[in-house]
């Protein structure tokens, strides 16, 4: 991450961190996010794309929870990630002024809808709200400008499941657990049946901890998810540190019927909070959560991870173990001869993203040494003639080796940046290539003379 590596460091520390950051990379799928601390993942499958929505550490969190936006991410490969930028924020919010907190977002009727949670600073407690946007990929609007419920303190991690017979449901809460049902227009729910708080007993959640042994072993992050004809309720359960668990019904409102662990406690750069988020798409499960294993990261500052796996044969869920690897196959290939946005990443080092009315969302904060990696890309059977790239503010001796399947491989060409000096004036620049034929890894390695930031990066694509 960028602030461990413009921190004041010995040589024997520069050499730890470089060694630790080259092995993790080699083997390294998780976290599937580099360029921010992001946490409390919830994918939705919409289309041939999964959008994952988070929440954002900030780098100088270090005692406490510094989270203000949200922020969305796609995939239609499920290895390389498009960074769709910032989507909500506590500024988008009359009545929050802190904790963006956990976040989920589902479709309906061609609209989508974001649930999440925030400090309300009129009542001094966190509440569960909703946003709405046109686009999965946002901006969102605030849709009430106040609260969608407020039922006790804890009223965090909203999760929603919207039924095969139309009727929607959210689950939320810490310590306690509740639901409402929601009504059609998704903004508010059925005050008939009204809030309902689901009893936590070890039957419903497995054991709890000591302190309370009385109690289940659900603590918060709640996630929804329904297969074939049976409902799953995820949770992060047991306490500080926790593991991920789950229950199953055979009705989105319970009974709720303890079933295992799905995911112990990651000894191993773990948070001390976890956050499950569950998806099926073209038909293989996948898992979502977070750690605390980026450099530099730990329990205020984590990183969505994701693994894929599949369900038992009687219909329960398998335990896992966090992985580095993550998800080694791709569901796709990447076509390079289309444009590619530059924040499509599958690994990246040292480099950040930002996002402006012009251009979108852009790779910015390049060093020296700083690189993307983009998986399974697809040259075909005859190499390309011209790498293309959509660059601003290009500081003199800059360049981007292309390279095959790994920082220091194969060659394939070398495109010279243009000095410029303004940020603001994008031009599409480009460079002979030579030798790249069949699917591989793609390393776009960023060099440069200065030690100031060498450029913005907005796209890219072979001719």
């Amino acid at each position: 991450m960028k602030e461990i590596r413009t921190k004041h460091m010995g040589f024997t520390a520069q050499l730890f961190l470089f060694l630790a950051v080259f092995s993790y990379e080699v083997r390294a799928q998780n976290p599937i996010i580099q360029t921010y601390y992001t946490a409390d993942p919830a994918p939705m499958v919409y289309g041939d794309r999964v959008y994952m929505y988070t929440t954002h550490d900030q780098d100088t969190a270090s005692t406490f929870f510094r989270m203000y936006d949200w922020r969305a991410y796609s995939t239609d490969d499920m290895v390389n990630w498009t960074d769709h930028g910032k989507i909500f924020s506590l500024d988008d919010i009359s009545w929050g002024n802190d904790r963006a907190w956990a976040a989920q977002t589902v479709a309906r009727n061609d609209k989508f809808y974001l649930y999440f949670c925030a400090l309300n600073e009129q009542k001094n407690k966190m509440s569960v709200g909703v946003a709405v946007s046109d686009k999965p990929e946002g901006p969102f609007k605030d849709a009430l400008g106040t609260s969608l419920v407020d039922a006790d303190w804890g009223d965090i991690d909203p999760t929603v499941l919207i039924d095969d017979d139309g009727d929607a449901y959210m689950y939320w809460g810490n310590p306690k657990l509740h639901y409402v049902k929601l009504n059609e227009d998704m903004i508010s729910y059925d005050k008939e049946v009204g809030v309902v708080e689901v009893a936590v007993t070890p039957e419903a959640f497995g054991p709890g901890g000591k302190r309370n042994p009385e109690r289940g072993g659900y603590v918060e992050g709640p996630w929804l998810h329904k297969r074939k004809d049976l409902y799953y309720l995820l949770y992060p359960a047991g306490g500080i540190p926790e593991h991920l668990a789950y229950s199953t019904s055979k009705s989105p409102v319970g009974p709720w019927k303890y079933q295992d662990t799905i995911m112990p406690v990651i000894q191993e750069g773990g948070a001390f909070t976890n956050h499950p988020g569950l998806v099926e798409f073209k038909g293989q499960p996948y898992l979502f959560y977070h750690n605390g294993d980026l450099p530099g990261g730990q329990g205020f500052r984590r990183s969505v991870c994701a693994v894929d796996f599949e369900f038992n044969a009687d219909g329960s869920i398998p335990l896992m173990e966090h992985s580095r690897e993550g998800i080694t196959k791709a569901v796709k290939n990447l076509n390079p001869y289309q444009r590619v946005e530059a924040e499509t990443i599958a690994w990246s080092e040292g480099a950040k993203t930002d996002q402006n009315d012009e251009v979108g969302v852009f790779v910015n904060q390049i060093h020296d040494g700083d690189y993307i990696k983009v998986r399974a890309v697809d040259f075909g059977e005859k190499s390309p003639k011209k790498f293309f790239a959509h660059l601003a503010g290009g500081v003199a001796g800059s360049t981007i080796e292309i390279r095959l399947d790994g920082v220091d491989q194969q060659l394939i060409g070398t495109l010279v940046v243009p000095a410029s000096g303004n940020r603001e004036v994008y031009k599409e620049i480009s460079t002979k290539i030579d030798g790249a034929k069949g699917v591989h890894d793609l390393y776009l390695v960023f060099k440069g003379t200065a030690k100031e930031e060498l450029f913005n990066f907005d796209s890219w694509y072979f001719k």
